[in-house]
């Protein structure tokens, strides 16, 4: 038989609440597959800031684990599918604070203070980013206007904008969702309106998907899959769609 550890001593041996300069433990938790092209930009984004960071490689072919380990993060073995691997990062994660971060996205220059300002001043809070593209082209400019209302009107952030949450908040809004896709907007509906508040900071996420399929064509295809979802399609059905 396993010991029974209590929950106080698996607390004490994830993370201290605090570093030594004061500051809140943060852990960063990235699901990859096949990243290794962007993913140095959005470890090399984050600096010394955080505590950890834990990179959960979901089956990739490509040098996505290599990449990762020569950044200094913490590579973590998962099923493919991006609510599992979050959920497997964060099990495997040692902070009490834990930012949730897709592998084509880079937080923008001042990101770590104001999260850290974010920790002090709303535990009780998830906090998420000011979505952004990394394109000239002014249809960029119209989505990322598009994505600050809904954000506004509907409290609806995506997880391509991070979220910085607390574990207690995480574990009281009942984890990460086990889901291929619409983790995201399983976890934002949970924790509700009251407890997301955005941040005064730019996620700056690959345009890659819009130059690909095209601009409009990306955008109507993720409004369908969100429109599916809110009609109880599910999200396995919903993920051949969106890919």
């Amino acid at each position: 038989m396993f010991p029974v550890r209590s929950r106080a001593k698996v607390r004490e041996e994830r993370c201290p609440v605090k570093n030594e300069n004061g500051t809140h433990a943060l852990s960063v938790v990235i699901p990859a597959l096949n990243a290794a092209a962007t993913l140095p930009a959005t470890l090399a984004a984050l600096g010394d800031a955080p505590g950890e960071v834990v990179v959960v490689d979901g089956g990739s072919t490509d040098a996505t684990a290599a990449v990762a380990t020569a950044h200094g993060a913490r590579v973590v073995a998962a099923p493919r599918g991006r609510g599992g691997q979050i959920a497997a990062g964060v099990a495997a994660a040692r902070g009490d604070w834990l930012l949730l971060l897709h592998a084509d996205t880079r937080l923008a220059p001042g990101w770590a203070g104001a999260a850290q300002a974010f920790m002090v001043q709303k535990p009780d809070r998830a906090g998420y980013f000011r979505f952004a593209l990394d394109s000239a082209d002014p249809r960029a400019r119209r989505l990322e206007r598009i994505v600050a209302w809904r954000c506004r009107v509907f409290a609806l952030p995506y997880g391509d904008q991070g979220l910085l949450i607390a574990r207690t908040l995480l574990d009281s809004a009942g984890g990460v969702g086990i889901l291929p896709i619409m983790e995201d907007v399983d976890l934002v509906r949970r924790l509700g309106r009251h407890r997301l508040t955005g941040l005064a900071v730019e996620a700056i996420t690959s345009a890659s998907r819009w130059e690909r399929d095209g601009w409009w064509r990306r955008s109507a295809r993720n409004l369908l899959c969100l429109s599916l979802y809110f009609a109880g399609v599910p999200p396995r059905l919903i993920a051949r769609l969106y890919a």
